[in-house]
């Protein structure tokens, strides 16, 4: 299984990317499942050498991203040990609580980006325990990081019954439930947007109309309607024709990510290098960008939808040609992207709407 810097999925604004250590006992138990699981999103003690918390990699102040520095451009996020790398980029866990359980038949939903995780439950289990993530041995031991801690105690008990450290999946599970329980409370989905309030320029106006024309059609995957939540995305997954990150391969190693092929009940190799449509909320202010953090800037984003099939055309963070696929299939998406015919100009229209799904406290972020 691939290595990714996913942190847990949940986490308020105790520190933006640190958090208090369950060493430091506090008189106040938490008293419902939401408050509990914000104070173990924030806990540096729950990875190996008490160095990273959820929120190190869901930064709270930046629309839950990994905003730290590295050597890969913050493609991908540095692990509990300051040197190991994850894989993929960290996705933000803003409005995550709205996808749907994995559905094996319709190959849709599902947490990661590969959809391995069926829910935000399941999905708060894996980053304690990922070698290069928190890097925690097992899921006693997790537990017993929480147990150090004389109000985590008191809180789990009285929230998931006195009997819940007598058995570690079920505390583990608990663990996870309170971080997920959080997840679902509305710091992590105001809704509260330019695209929201009805307070878009006339340049994202122009951008949404693009946007929703048949001509270029991105609502096919990235869905705009209200009965989806207005989440921009049709939950399921794609093949791009996505380019290496290089800089992340020569790190790494030079293994091919397949994707939703490497969720371990899909035996299908019709779905290699086909990753989650990720919601649109608040991309203006969460690169870099793609699966593998490849793209710096979201304008890079929208000049490869418009042409990627285009002889000649520039990939303008390299000054050069776009670069083949990671993973040539033949499922890669040909309609609707990759020769849309925009003008620069339409390209920084749509880019404007994109800034129009920012959460109103990341606003001042978008560069």
């Amino acid at each position: 299984m691939k290595h990714s810097i996913y942190a847990s999925i949940a986490c308020l604004f105790l520190v933006a990317c640190g958090g208090s250590s369950s060493t430091d006992t506090t008189t106040d138990t938490p008293q419902t499942k939401e408050a509990l699981g914000e104070l173990l999103f924030n806990d540096t003690s729950l990875s190996l050498t008490r160095n990273m918390s959820c929120a190190t990699c869901h930064n709270p102040e930046q629309a839950f991203v990994d905003t730290r520095t590295n050597s890969v451009g913050k493609a991908v996020s540095v692990g509990d040990d300051g040197s190991s790398l994850g894989d993929r980029n960290s996705p933000t866990i803003g409005y995550a609580n709205f996808t749907p359980d994995f559905d094996l038949d319709d190959l849709s939903g599902g947490q990661f980006l590969d959809g391995r995780a069926s829910n935000l439950t399941e999905q708060a289990k894996g980053p304690f325990l990922n070698a290069v993530e928190m890097q925690m041995p097992d899921e006693a031991s997790v537990i017993a990081r929480v147990q150090e801690n004389d109000s985590y105690v008191s809180s789990m008990q009285s929230l998931y019954g006195a009997t819940v450290f007598d058995d570690t999946d079920t505390a583990y599970t608990a663990i996870a439930d309170a971080i997920a329980a959080f997840e679902n409370t509305n710091v992590f989905f105001p809704f509260d947007s330019d695209f929201d309030t009805n307070t878009m320029s006339a340049a994202a106006i122009r951008g949404r109309v693009l946007f929703r024309s048949n001509a270029i059609n991105c609502v096919r995957c990235h869905d705009d309607r209200p009965q989806n939540n207005t989440l921009f995305t049709n939950f399921e997954y794609e093949n791009l024709g996505i380019p290496i990150n290089s800089a992340v391969r020569a790190i790494n190693g030079h293994t091919t990510d397949l994707g939703l092929s490497e969720h371990p009940d899909v035996n299908d190799g019709r779905q290699d290098g086909r990753f989650k449509v990720s919601t649109l909320r608040n991309i203006a202010v969460t690169g870099p960008y793609m699966h593998n953090g490849v793209f710096q800037n979201l304008k890079t984003v929208v000049h490869f939808y418009n042409t990627r099939d285009v002889n000649g055309s520039i990939n303008p963070e390299t000054g050069l040609a776009w670069e083949a696929p990671e993973v040539n299939r033949a499922n890669i998406v040909t309609n609707d992207v990759g020769d849309l015919g925009l003008s620069d100009a339409e390209e920084d229209d749509i880019v404007a709407f994109l800034e129009a799904l920012t959460d109103a406290k990341y606003e001042s972020l978008i560069p």
